[in-house]
C-alpha cells in the first residue's frame, strides 16, 4: 500500500479573487487538485453540509427557551403546530402553517388585545433559535415599550413555519405579528435567525404582505441592530396601516410628495 500522493493545487486566478476571499466566507478562489477541488476544500465542504443538516434536524430545547425568556420577566406561553413530529414538518410543510387544535384551544383563552404578538419558532434551524432569538428579544421589547405598544405574552412554537404567526396572532388579536424564526441553513452559515413582521395578520396572508430581516447570526446581521430595525418597521406600519409591499408603496409615495 502506498501513500496517497499530496494534492497539487493550481491557483490560476487573478489575485484581485484570493484578495476577495479575505472579505466572504463564500467559496472562492479554493483552487483546484487536477479536475476537483483540494482535499481540504473537500473536507471543509463536506462538514458545513453536515452542519446545515444537522441545524434542520436538531429539535429546540424548549424547556431552556422557556427558561431563558421567563428568566427575563416576560410572560411565555408555548404552543406547537398541526405537525406532529419532525418527519412530519418536513415532508407536509403545509401543517407547520397551522396550529394543533390544543394550541389553538389554549391561544382562544379571553386575552387583552396586544399591539404586538411575538412568535419565536425552532423553523428550519434550531440552533439560530437557541443563539440568536433571545438577545433580539431582550433588545426589541423595551423599544416596542417605550413607543407605548403593548406587546403579548411570547409565544415559543415547535415545528413552527413563517406564516404560523399569522394565525397565533390572529387569535390574540394583536395588529401586528412578529415571528423569530430559523432560516434555511445555508453552508455558510447553519444559524441564521429571520424575523418576519406582518401587518393586521390572519390566515391565508401572502409573502408579499410581510417584511423579512435576515442574517441575524454572528458574521451577520448583530441582534441589537436586528431589533433596532424590526422596531422601526412595526412603528412604520401602525403609521401607514401595511406592511411588505404595500408598506413600501405608501412610504415612497410620501417621500415622494415631500420632495
Amino acid at each position: 500500500m502506498t501513500d496517497r500522493a499530496p494534492d497539487v493545487i493550481q491557483t490560476d486566478l487573478p489575485a484581485s479573487w484570493a484578495a476577495l476571499r479575505r472579505h466572504t466566507p463564500a467559496r472562492i478562489a479554493i483552487g483546484r487538485a487536477g479536475s476537483g477541488l483540494p482535499t481540504q476544500a473537500y473536507l471543509d465542504f463536506q462538514a458545513a453540509h453536515a452542519r446545515a443538516r444537522d441545524a434542520v434536524h436538531a429539535a429546540l430545547d424548549l424547556d431552556a427557551m422557556m427558561h431563558r425568556i421567563a428568566a427575563c420577566g416576560r410572560p411565555v406561553i408555548c404552543v406547537a403546530s398541526a405537525a406532529a413530529d419532525r418527519d412530519a414538518y418536513l415532508r407536509k410543510p403545509d401543517l407547520g402553517r397551522r396550529l394543533s387544535a390544543e394550541s389553538k384551544a389554549r391561544l382562544s383563552e379571553p386575552m387583552l388585545a396586544p399591539d404586538v404578538a411575538i412568535v419565536i419558532g425552532d423553523g428550519l434551524s434550531s440552533v439560530a433559535v437557541e443563539r440568536n432569538a433571545a438577545p433580539v428579544l431582550q433588545a426589541l421589547v423595551p423599544r416596542l415599550e417605550s413607543a407605548g405598544l403593548r406587546p403579548a405574552p411570547i409565544v415559543i412554537a415547535a415545528q413552527a413555519r413563517v406564516a404560523l404567526a399569522d394565525e397565533i396572532a390572529e387569535l390574540l388579536q394583536a395588529k401586528v405579528s412578529v415571528i423569530l424564526i430559523g432560516e434555511r441553513p445555508g453552508l455558510s452559515a447553519a444559524d441564521s435567525l429571520g424575523i418576519y413582521l406582518t401587518f393586521a395578520p390572519h390566515i391565508g396572508r401572502l409573502d408579499s404582505e410581510r417584511n423579512c430581516i435576515s442574517n441575524i447570526r454572528a458574521g451577520g446581521m448583530s441582534p441589537a441592530d436586528a431589533a433596532a430595525e424590526a422596531a422601526e418597521l412595526i412603528s412604520a406600519m401602525m403609521v401607514h396601516q401595511a406592511s411588505g409591499v404595500l408598506l413600501a408603496s405608501r412610504m415612497r409615495g410620501l417621500q415622494q410628495i415631500a420632495t
